[in-house]
């Protein structure tokens, strides 16, 4: 939970940029954090939003590591030429988006670092905040070896027909069947994608299939309530889900 070190303890981490390779072949790159020393705990990947692979996604990174995880962020983009976050981010838009396979391919190649650390425990979370909140789902659903996920707002859960693209051919939604494992999700009122009655349909759809989930919903809040580094963050909400984000994993990975 937030502020729940002991002042009298080794809080100490560590963070680089690294290279792993993904499930085509591809090498990309990668941010790891962990903490400094040699107890088992569990693994986070990290997924980022569209805004890209940026610095609020390292602070993040390190954040879940001085909360006792080994965490790594894939860059998503990284197929796409580098530069600033942002420059990166309008190549990716301006080509299509990323594929679903290819994110899919690049998380699966990120679980098998986080095995294979020595400080391993056995235990691994996906999550990720808009469309990386998508993203979790989707790998969540097709990738074998993860323990939970979190979806922090993901949009484009719910997609009409003529919404899909060849680079997300099938709605997350419709992978719901295939999630076997505990969900959690945090969500803004205000938000417009997902949109409330986004957010209803899908829940509708885990109770159908009578899944493991728990949603949160805040008044007052729209999308990215939790981005401290830009106007749509809400005080209040936003250390309340960072508290239910903390419980969730302490709960379901061991920490």
């Amino acid at each position: 939970m937030w502020n729940d070190f002991k002042t009298d303890s080794h809080v100490s981490v560590t963070a680089e940029i690294t290279t792993i390779t993904s499930s085509d072949g591809d090498e990309i790159h990668a941010y790891v954090a962990h903490p400094i020393d040699d107890y088992p705990r569990g693994g986070v990947v990290l997924v980022h939003h569209a805004p890209g692979w940026d610095e609020f996604y390292q602070e993040f990174a390190e954040r879940l590591a001085r909360h006792g995880y080994n965490v790594i962020c894939p860059d998503l983009y990284c197929r796409f030429g580098h530069g600033t976050s942002d420059d990166v981010t309008a190549k990716m838009r301006a080509e299509g988006g990323v594929y679903d396979d290819k994110v899919v391919g690049d998380c699966a190649a990120a679980l098998a670092y986080l095995k294979a650390l020595p400080t391993s425990n056995g235990k691994f979370g996906v999550m990720g905040s808009c469309s990386g909140g998508r993203h979790s789902l989707l790998v969540a659903s097709r990738v074998p070896g993860f323990t939970a996920v979190i979806d922090l707002w993901g949009g484009n859960v719910v997609l009409t027909p003529d919404q899909l693209t060849p680079q997300r051919p099938v709605a997350v939604i419709d992978y719901t069947k295939d999630l076997s494992i505990p969900l959690l999700g945090l969500f803004g009122n205000d938000d417009k994608s997902p949109s409330p009655e986004q957010v209803n349909q899908h829940e509708a759809e885990l109770k159908r299939l009578g899944k493991n989930y728990e949603f949160h919903r805040y008044d007052g809040a729209g999308h990215g309530f939790l981005y401290y580094q830009n106007q749509n963050y809400r005080q209040e909400q936003a250390m309340d889900g960072w508290g239910k984000v903390f419980a969730f994993w302490a709960t379901q990975l061991g920490n």
